[in-house]
């Protein structure tokens, strides 16, 4: 399912690019339907591109979110045998995660 630009997009992101000069093609992405951009030789699709960057940020947030717990756990490891083994297990999880993410993000 195409998930054509929003109004927001089309206001914030197609509109200046039109007004800096770019080229507004008369073929569409075939992702989501908007129109295609030419600027200096390059063919592109503004909204999956500004679509892909916003995805990578928020991801990133996330990476950092958890490398800030797998850094508190780690700096505070209990000396008690069964809490630290919760501890390692709690840190184990978050670097699944972490592998996951990564690779979801490699995939774009």
């Amino acid at each position: 399912m195409k998930k054509g630009p929003t109004e927001w997009e089309m206001r914030n992101i197609i509109m200046p690019l039109m007004l800096s000069g770019a080229k507004m093609l008369d073929r569409h992405c075939p992702k989501c339907g908007s129109p295609l951009f030419e600027k200096d030789g390059r063919v592109f699709c503004p909204v999956c591109e500004y679509r892909a960057k916003k995805r990578k940020a928020e991801m990133q947030g996330v990476e950092e979110r958890l490398m800030e717990k797998l850094n508190e756990l780690a700096n505070s490891l209990p000396e008690d045998i069964d809490e630290l083994e919760k501890h390692l297990r709690a840190m184990e999880k978050i670097i699944e995660l972490l592998e996951r993410y990564r690779k979801l993000g490699g995939g774009e």
